[in-house]
């Protein structure tokens, strides 16, 4: 079983380029499975030998354990790519995995900061210091383009055209898609970057540079973005629940309430489906009925 999932992460690198992140869930998914398997039955058996039922005991078990059903739905997920890879290179003849239902998914609505919440966070990071004007950038551009905080991360100095004010973006799965910019996070980003003190390794990298980068010099990591919002929070006074995935909560749904159209939103969050961007519509909604419920007379 564990040969059969290193070739499964090898063929996930080299022949589908996955993610670094996905190359990471499906390894601490697949072997939290082998882990499983290692408790309850004293070895591990080969890929072949396992049934749909063996697999179904073992989301039971996630379920006793409380694990979030969006947790549960992924780790099958994990199985049934695995599996279908271990069919094709003859190491499995079924896919036990397939025929599991997932868990019914929990639909709550995304946390949303208010425009005034928002315009308190962006102007939370003093700006007479390189930390505090590249947390503002950051900020702007995250909410300016609704990007994700590993998009954030990964932007590059060839990415950001100023005086077209658009920004290349590297999403899920690798795919490119163009992103407006705002003209607060044109001006954020140019003020940061006549501050800015890079890495001579990133300096070496030209257009290739990443955009915000720690103290040392080189590119920062997704967990130091949530380390500095939390920080930034405190002194806004805002909710500790946002989280960096906020500002793009906060971004759909401020477009949508604006009369923007679903189909844009989609392309610009770069979603794949639009039955994802429609929880926004659900958000709007929500929104809706408060400021009714405050200004009808006869709402109540």
């Amino acid at each position: 079983m564990n040969s059969a999932i290193a070739q499964f992460l090898r063929y996930m690198v080299t022949e589908r380029n996955a993610s670094e992140l996905t190359i990471k869930s499906y390894r601490e998914d697949l072997f939290s499975f082998v882990d499983w398997l290692q408790t309850t039955r004293g070895s591990v058996p080969q890929p072949d030998t396992l049934s749909p039922q063996d697999l179904r005991a073992f989301q039971a078990a996630l379920q006793a354990a409380d694990y979030a059903r969006t947790s549960i739905a992924r780790k099958l997920a994990a199985l049934r790519s695995f599996y279908k890879f271990a069919m094709r290179e003859g190491i499995a003849t079924s896919n036990p995995a397939k025929p599991l239902r997932n868990p019914r998914r929990q639909r709550t609505l995304p946390h949303v900061l208010s425009d005034t919440e928002i315009g308190s966070l962006l102007i939370a990071p003093p700006g007479d210091k390189v930390d505090g004007l590249r947390d503002r950038a950051i900020l702007e551009t995250m909410y300016s383009a609704g990007l994700r905080v590993s998009e954030l991360v990964g932007l590059q100095d060839g990415d950001i055209d100023a005086d077209q004010q658009i920004v290349r973006v590297r999403g899920k799965g690798r795919k490119e898609r163009i992103s407006p910019l705002g003209s607060f996070a044109v001006k954020a980003i140019a003020a940061y970057a006549t501050r800015r003190q890079r890495s001579d390794k990133s300096n070496a990298m030209g257009r290739q540079a990443p955009v915000f980068v720690n103290r040392f010099g080189n590119q920062l990591t997704t967990r130091s973005i949530g380390r500095m919002l939390e920080k930034h929070l405190a002194v806004a006074g805002l909710d500790a629940r946002t989280s960096p995935h906020t500002l793009r909560h906060s971004f759909a749904t401020h477009l949508l309430d604006r009369g923007a159209d679903i189909r844009s939103v989609q392309e610009l969050l770069g979603h794949k489906s639009l039955a994802t961007t429609q929880i926004y519509t659900h958000v709007s909604a929500a929104s809706l009925r408060q400021v009714y419920e405050r200004a009808h007379p006869r709402a109540n």
